[in-house]
């Protein structure tokens, strides 16, 4: 029983993985980084 729920857990880190992936490769979250580290190294 503890094989499927390593493999549930291993298949939400995955999802968990793509979904951050997802917003960190959006034009509006490069935009928002780019502009604080522009400002932080200001």
């Amino acid at each position: 029983m503890s094989t499927a729920e390593y493999a549930v857990g291993t298949l939400a880190a995955v999802a968990f993985a793509g979904v951050l992936l997802k917003v960190m490769t959006s034009a509006s979250v490069q935009s928002a980084l780019s502009a604080v580290i522009g400002r932080a190294l200001k």
